[in-house]
C-alpha cells in the first residue's frame, strides 16, 4: 500500500480540514458556512493547500484558520 501523499490523493485530505476551519470562521466573523467556504476557496490559502508541496496540508483546521485570516488581513492593508 502507498501512503504517499501526492497531488493525485491529496484531496483526500482535504475536506475535513476544509469544513472545520470554515465552522471555526463561519462562527468568528458571523457568516454562514457556506459563505465561509466560499471565501476560503477563493483564497491564497486554499490555492497552497490544494498544491502538495506547500505541506499546508499538514496544518489543522485551527492553523489554516489562522493562515487564511492573516492573508485576508495582508489583502485589506
Amino acid at each position: 500500500m502507498n501512503l504517499e501523499v501526492t497531488n493525485e490523493n491529496l484531496y483526500l485530505f482535504l475536506p475535513g480540514k476544509i469544513a472545520l476551519m470554515a465552522q471555526i470562521y463561519a462562527r468568528h466573523h458571523r457568516v454562514s458556512t457556506g459563505e465561509a467556504l466560499l471565501r476560503f476557496y477563493r483564497s491564497e490559502t486554499y490555492r497552497r493547500l490544494s498544491d502538495e508541496g506547500s505541506k499546508l496540508w499538514h496544518y489543522g483546521p485551527v492553523d489554516l484558520y489562522r493562515e487564511f485570516v492573516a492573508e485576508e488581513a495582508d489583502d485589506r492593508a
